[in-house]
């Protein structure tokens, strides 16, 4: 299907265009029904999401973030993280294991892939992918920016990419870069 190496090319411009990338959390919210041209939660996709997990490891190991991945809204957008992660950032697990029709193909055969995956119901990241308009937004730090790439499909799903910033504070007299 090509789906791995697509997500691979588009993976490696995001990187080219922000190259501090690494212990930075990494959110992925993937529909694989819309990445094959079906409408999100229909026609969820093992091979699909197995193609993506792997372009995304593969991109974990290069750059060195973390990668997390939300669920689908019928575990109310919870996050697949790994538990030492998790116990590191504060996170509180939640009860639940994500499947393919409650949870989503891509969470849920990230949960497997991991070696001890638990949910948890917050975070708060500093970059991710939205593929399938999935709404990564409210895993993202406050003020996102959309980084804009050269191709924003990924087979049939519209894909976006987000980096944040911190908030500026202060008003017409604050400083935001130190002089040299």
């Amino acid at each position: 299907m090509g789906f791995q190496v697509a997500l691979t090319s588009l993976l490696e411009e995001f990187s080219d265009q922000l190259p501090e990338l690494k212990n930075k959390l990494f959110v992925v919210g993937a529909s694989t029904s819309e990445v094959v041209g079906g409408k999100i939660g229909k026609q969820g996709s093992v091979e699909i999401a197995q193609e993506l997990y792997a372009a995304l490891r593969q991109f974990e190991k290069k750059t060195g973030v973390h990668l997390v991945f939300q669920c689908c809204e019928h575990l109310n957008r919870a996050i697949v993280i790994e538990r030492r992660l998790a116990e590191e950032k504060g996170l509180p697990e939640v009860a639940a294991i994500p499947v393919r029709e409650a949870g989503g193909a891509m969470a849920a055969y990230a949960f497997n892939q991991m070696g001890d995956p638990v949910l948890v119901e917050r975070i708060s990241c500093d970059l991710g992918i939205d593929i399938g308009d999935t709404f990564i937004g409210m895993h993202l730090k406050e003020v996102a920016i959309p980084i804009r790439l050269s191709k924003k499909e990924l087979g049939q799903a519209h894909v976006t990419f987000a980096s944040t910033r911190p908030k500026r504070i202060g008003g017409e007299r604050a400083v935001y870069k130190i002089s040299e």
